[in-house]
């Protein structure tokens, strides 16, 4: 029987199609959650959540005891009780630092969420602005420097801007504008921060709500762009002279790199109505230079003129992608090097394995849909677990018991 079962998932796996999602198996239960902490509290009792799809993943070769087949996740609740909890960072010694979006950074040590933030900054907190996204400088241990993306007026406009703080104690202050005047508005602000493999600083930034700004290279809406921690343009970057690392970018709210490959993907918020257009989000494998088609084209175009998104949802489904991040460790190592993208609209959690070349999804599915609301962010623990955050306070949610909440997924039962 168990040979059968591995056979024929194997066959479903490789006729699965990289667009549109595969048929999951029959859900498996996870097991209850076990509590959440507040600030300068103990954790309170929480109903079970049970995934809407279990995972059905190709066959790694583990043990019996890690084969997806007998692999259930659990999922945890680290915090509770944070004001759209925008981006997570972990620091070398387990601290985590988290952005909420009206202005605040918190820290969660030992457990438990600091009552008092380490920072307040005088964000523009409207729509879908605000305090955005966040970076832990790559020798944090030693400089305690971070860096934040967010959205603030300036003569009667929106604006966005990266900055540099220094976390001295328990405060971080001494902020360093390092990008500033990038285009804002009530929508489509980006806001992502990452670090890559490179030592450089990669951001994402929306249209604005100027679409037409996604094409033109003067301007640095609707773009992924790179720079040194100093704030300073890196001589390697694509266009000569500027921060622009790829273009054509709508609302990219995403930035992973795959853990051997070093390839650099991108989730990016598809239309809304504009230009009598629906749905279309996308992953994308980003490339130095290259242009992503917004607002030419959306989808799978096959312009060659423009790149195509490697999955994307379909003009009928949307799945407003967010956060996203590569599973490593061993951990959770049925899931090892495949990719997770949260969905806001969708309210799931996207999990995608990519083909040998990472220029293909060989398999896609939603896990958790509607078990959490709208899920934000994404990150890869230094324990080896798999956090995400709700945004069900953000003014489009429906927030429930706790919310918002900082969860990660571990090995069950």
């Amino acid at each position: 029987m168990r040979k059968l079962l591995f056979t024929g998932l194997m066959l479903f796996l490789f006729n699965a199609c990289g667009r549109g999602p595969a048929s999951p198996p029959p859900a498996a239960p996870i097991s209850p959650i076990p509590g959440i902490a507040t600030p300068g509290g103990s954790p309170t009792p929480s109903p079970p959540r049970t995934p809407t799809a279990a995972p059905a993943l190709p066959i790694p070769e583990t043990t019996p005891s890690t084969s997806p087949l007998t692999f259930q996740p659990r999922v945890e609740v680290v915090a509770a009780g944070l004001e759209v909890p925008w981006a997570l960072a972990f620091a070398p010694d387990g601290r985590i630092f988290v952005t909420e979006r009206p202005g605040r950074i918190r820290v969660i040590e030992n457990g438990q969420l600091r009552p008092e933030p380490v920072a307040v900054l005088p964000v523009a907190a409207t729509g879908e602005g605000g305090l955005m996204g966040l970076a832990l400088d790559p020798n944090f241990a030693q400089n305690g420097q971070l860096y934040v993306m967010y959205t603030y007026r300036s003569g009667g406009a929106l604006r966005n801007r990266i900055s540099r703080l220094t976390l001295r104690g328990n405060t971080a202050g001494e902020e360093m504008v390092l990008v500033d005047n990038i285009p804002g508005a009530n929508i489509h602000n980006g806001g992502r921060l990452a670090f890559g493999p490179d030592g450089k600083l990669y951001a994402t930034t929306g249209d604005a709500a100027q679409r037409n700004l996604a094409q033109q290279l003067d301007s640095l809406a609707g773009k992924i762009l790179r720079l040194n921690p100093d704030g300073t343009i890196p001589p390697d970057n694509p266009f000569p002279g500027s921060y622009v690392y790829s273009y054509g970018h709508r609302n990219p709210q995403g930035l992973a790199w795959h853990p051997t490959t070093g390839q650099l993907y991108s989730t990016e918020h598809g239309p809304t109505g504009e230009m009598g257009l629906c749905c279309r989000d996308e992953l994308n494998l980003i490339r130095p230079g290259g242009n992503y088609g917004w607002p030419r084209v959306t989808g799978i175009a096959g312009d060659p003129r423009f790149i195509d998104p490697i999955l994307y949802s379909g003009e009928e489904s949307t799945w407003a992608p967010a956060g996203m991040a590569f599973v490593t460790g061993d951990r959770l190592v049925p899931w090892k090097d495949h990719l997770f993208f949260a969905t806001l609209r969708g309210q799931h959690l996207h999990h995608v394995v990519l083909g040998p070349d990472g220029t293909s999804v060989v398999f896609h599915e939603e896990l958790f849909r509607g078990e959490f609301g709208r899920i934000r962010d994404v990150v890869m623990g230094p324990d080896g677990a798999l956090y995400f955050t709700t945004s069900n306070r953000d003014g489009r949610g429906q927030p429930r018991s706790g919310d918002d909440r900082i969860l990660r997924i571990v090995p069950g039962p």
